[in-house]
C-alpha cells in the first residue's frame, strides 16, 4: 500500500472507472518515513475543511486536519498515533458553517449499533482454505446446474449466534438439508434492526452485530468447504437519512440527486443514489467487487431494482421528472447496471448477479451487448404472486382461476428465473406459507407438500426463506429465533424430513434443472383441466431422461387419472407428497393411435414419475385394443 494517494487512482475514481476505489479511499495502514501510520482519504468536494477525529485524538476537530488533493474532491491525512480498533469519523465543515460528523463511507468495520463511529480495521491476513471452490466457480455455468437457495436472516435463524457459531451450526444444517446455496439478507452495517439490513450506512463494513470481518470470512470459507455457494443481498438503490451516513455528506447532495423528485423515496423514508455521478458509480461498483473478491461471495442479489429503473417508482404525478426523451426509465441507472454486470463478469469470474425486479422491464437477464441489463437471474415475482394467490383459495374456487397455475409458462423462458418464496412473503400481515393453506390442519400440510413439489418441478431456480422447511405457522419475526420447538411435533418433523428428501431429489435429478432456460426441458401433458384443478407436465434433461410431474389441487381422490404420453412408456414412481408406496405403471393404447397411462392422484397430491420409453407390445391375434374413456 502506497503511503500517498495515487493520482491515477483518483482520476479513475472521479471518472467512474475505479473498480477498486476501496484500495484508495477509506483508512489504510501504510509505511512512511520508517514508521507505521494510517492513511485516511474521503471524497467531500464541497467541504470547506475536513479533519479526522477519533478516540486517538479526543475527537478534536483541530488535531488532525486533512488536505485537499488537487481538484479531485478527495481529502487526505496521515496519522501515526492511531491503532487497529480505534474509533473515528470525519469532521466536515460545510459552506453554511455547520460541522458534520460523518462515518467513513469506505470503512471496513463499524461500531455496533446504536453507536455510529467507524472502526480502524485491517481485513487482510485471513488464510482462506477454499481454493478448490473458487477455481471451480470460475468455470461454472449456473444456468444448467441445480440452484436451491436457503434465504437466511442471520440474527433470527437462531438468536444470539455469531459468525463463528453460525459457521458450524448453520452450515451443517443447510448442507444436511440438501440446499446448494445460502443467501444472506444484507450484512453491510445498518443502524435500524427493523430494516432487516436494507437501510445501509456502512457499505464496506460487515455488520458488527455478529462479529468481525475475519469471522465473517470464516463463515463464508466454511460454506465453501462444505460445497455451498454464498449469495448476499446488496442494496445499491437507496440509503437512509441517518446523520452519520451518506445523505448530504459534505453539506450538499453528493451521493444523491439535488432534485428531490429524483432522490426522495418516500415509501421507505430513504434517498436514491444519483447514478449520473461518476464518483457514485465508482463507489457502488467497487463495493460489489469488494464483497465478491475480498469476502469470496459467490453472488449478489440486487435489491429493489425496479425503483432504480423507473423514475416514477413510488411517486405520484408531478413528483417525478421524465428522462431526456420524455419517458419514465432511469437511463443513468440502466447504464450503471450494464456497467456493473460487465465489470463483475470481467473481474470476478463465475460470480452471479440476481435481480429482485417486479415489473415487466425487458431483457433483465440479457447481456448488455444485446441491449440487456446483464443480470444472470431475475426473481419471478409473477409466478410467486399467482401461485400463492391460487394456493390461498378454497379448493372449490380454484377451478375458476386455473390460469394462475398455467400463465407463468407463457413467460417462463423470457428471462432466467429464480422462483422465490422469500422473507417478504412471510412477514407481519402476510401469514406464513402454511397458514395460507386453507382447510383443516392435515390438509394444510398436504398442500404445503403440494406447493413445494410444484415449485421444484416448475422451470426456474428455487429459493425458500428459513422456516418454510419446518412449516412454521407464525409469521417471521426478526426479533426472535425460528420456532425450532415445532420439530417436537410429528407433523412438522415429518415435513422437515420431506423437505430434506425433496431438496436431495432435486439435486440428484437433472431433468429438474438441466434445461431450465428453454422449452426443450418442458412439455405440457395436461394444461387445461380446470374442472379438476389438475395439471401435469414433463421435465427433461440433456440425455432425454424424462420426469412426469402431476398435481391435484383439490381434496378429491382421482384413483385413475388418464394422461396421454408421446409413446409407449413405463412409469416408476419417484416421489409423492402423500403416498409413499412404490408403483410402476405401463402405458396402453387407446385405440386411436395414442398412448395413455392412468395415474392415481389422491387428495392434494403431487407426484413425480420416472418415464422410460419401452417397445410397443405386439397385439394378440383377434384382440381389439381398448377404447378411450
Amino acid at each position: 500500500m502506497s503511503a500517498y494517494l495515487d493520482e491515477n487512482e483518483l482520476y479513475l475514481f472521479n471518472n467512474g472507472k475505479n473498480l477498486y476505489a476501496y484500495r484508495a479511499l477509506g483508512c489504510h495502514r501504510v509505511r512512511m518515513d520508517g514508521y507505521d501510520a494510517f492513511r485516511f482519504a474521503v471524497w467531500a468536494p464541497n467541504a470547506v475543511s475536513v479533519s479526522v477525529v477519533g478516540s486517538f485524538n479526543n475527537w478534536d476537530p483541530q488535531a488532525d486536519p486533512m488536505h485537499l488533493c488537487g481538484t479531485t474532491g478527495v481529502w487526505e491525512a496521515h496519522i501515526g498515533i492511531a491503532h487497529i480498533g480505534d474509533l473515528y469519523k470525519y469532521a466536515i465543515r460545510t459552506y453554511d458553517g455547520d460541522l458534520l460528523y460523518k462515518a467513513d463511507p469506505f470503512a471496513f468495520y463499524s461500531q455496533e449499533r446504536p453507536a455510529t463511529a467507524s472502526v480502524i480495521w485491517d481485513i487482510s491476513g485471513y488464510a482462506w482454505q477454499d481454493d478448490a471452490h473458487m477455481q471451480e466457480r470460475a468455470h461454472e455455468v449456473f444456468y444448467n446446474l441445480p440452484m436451491n437457495i436457503y434465504e437466511v436472516h442471520l440474527g433470527s435463524w437462531n438468536v444470539g449466534l455469531h459468525y463463528e457459531e453460525l459457521a458450524e451450526q448453520l452450515v451443517r444444517y443447510v448442507k444436511d438439508m440438501g440446499y446448494t446455496h445460502i443467501e444472506f439478507m444484507p450484512l453491510m452495517e445498518y443502524p435500524l434492526d427493523d430494516s432487516w439490513g436494507y437501510q445501509v450506512t456502512g457499505y464496506y463494513s460487515v455488520t458488527s452485530r455478529y462479529g468481525t470481518p475475519q469471522q465473517f470470512k470464516y463463515l463464508v470459507d466454511c460454506c465453501h468447504r462444505a460445497g455451498l455457494y454464498v449469495i448476499m443481498d446488496w442494496v445499491p438503490a437507496h440509503f437512509p437519512k441517518d446523520e452519520q451516513g451518506l445523505r448530504l455528506f459534505d453539506g450538499t447532495p453528493l451521493y444523491e440527486s439535488a432534485d428531490p423528485r429524483r432522490s426522495e423515496q418516500k415509501q421507505w423514508g430513504t434517498v436514491l443514489f444519483d447514478y449520473s455521478r461518476t464518483e457514485v458509480q465508482s463507489f457502488l461498483i467497487s463495493n460489489a467487487i469488494f464483497f465478491l473478491q475480498e469476502y469470496h461471495i459467490d453472488g449478489l442479489r440486487v435489491d429493489a431494482v425496479s425503483c432504480m429503473l423507473y423514475l416514477d417508482y413510488g411517486r405520484k404525478n408531478g413528483e417525478w421528472v421524465p428522462n431526456i426523451y420524455g419517458g419514465k426509465e432511469n437511463l443513468d441507472a440502466i447504464a450503471f447496471l450494464q456497467t456493473l454486470s460487465e465489470s463483475v463478469r470481467r473481474e470476478c469470474p463465475g460470480a452471479i448477479l440476481v435481480a429482485e425486479e417486479s415489473t415487466a422491464f425487458p431483457l433483465v437477464t440479457a447481456w448488455p451487448d444485446r441491449g440487456g441489463l446483464g443480470f444472470d437471474f431475475k426473481w419471478n415475482m409473477g409466478y410467486m404472486n399467482d401461485t400463492l394467490d391460487y394456493m390461498s383459495m378454497d379448493s372449490l374456487f380454484r377451478k375458476n382461476h386455473h390460469d394462475k397455475l398455467t400463465f407463468s409458462m407463457c413467460y417462463a423462458f423470457s428471462e432466467n428465473h429464480v422462483l422465490p418464496f422469500s422473507h417478504d412473503e412471510v412477514v407481519h400481515g402476510k401469514c406464513s406459507l402454511i397458514n395460507r393453506m386453507p382447510g383443516p390442519y392435515e390438509d394444510q400440510f398436504r398442500q404445503m407438500r403440494l406447493l413445494m413439489m410444484y415449485q421444484f418441478a416448475h422451470p426456474g431456480k428455487k429459493l425458500n426463506f428459513m422456516g418454510n422447511e419446518i412449516a412454521q405457522f407464525i409469521e417471521w419475526d426478526f426479533r426472535q429465533s425460528l420456532d425450532w420447538f415445532l420439530l417436537g411435533y410429528p407433523a412438522h418433523a415429518d415435513f422437515q424430513r420431506f423437505m430434506r428428501a425433496l431438496n436431495h431429489f432435486y439435486v440428484d435429478t437433472p431433468a429438474l434443472w438441466e434445461r431450465d432456460t428453454n422449452w426443450d426441458g418442458f412439455t405440457w401433458v395436461s394444461v387445461d383441466d380446470a374442472p379438476h384443478s389438475i395439471i401435469a407436465f414433463m421435465r427433461r434433461d440433456d440425455e432425454e431422461h424424462e420426469l412426469l410431474c402431476a398435481f391435484n389441487f383439490t381434496p378429491v381422490d382421482n384413483p385413475g387419472y388418464r394422461l396421454y404420453l408421446e409413446g409407449p412408456s413405463r412409469l416408476t414412481k419417484a416421489m409423492s407428497g402423500v403416498d409413499s408406496r412404490s408403483l410402476t405403471l405401463e402405458s396402453e393404447e387407446d385405440g386411436k393411435g395414442s398412448d395413455y397411462v392412468e395415474v392415481p392422484l389422491w387428495s392434494y397430491e403431487a407426484v413425480y414419475y420416472y418415464v422410460e420409453p419401452v417397445a410397443r407390445k405386439p397385439r394378440k391375434a383377434g384382440k381389439e385394443p381398448k377404447t378411450g374413456k
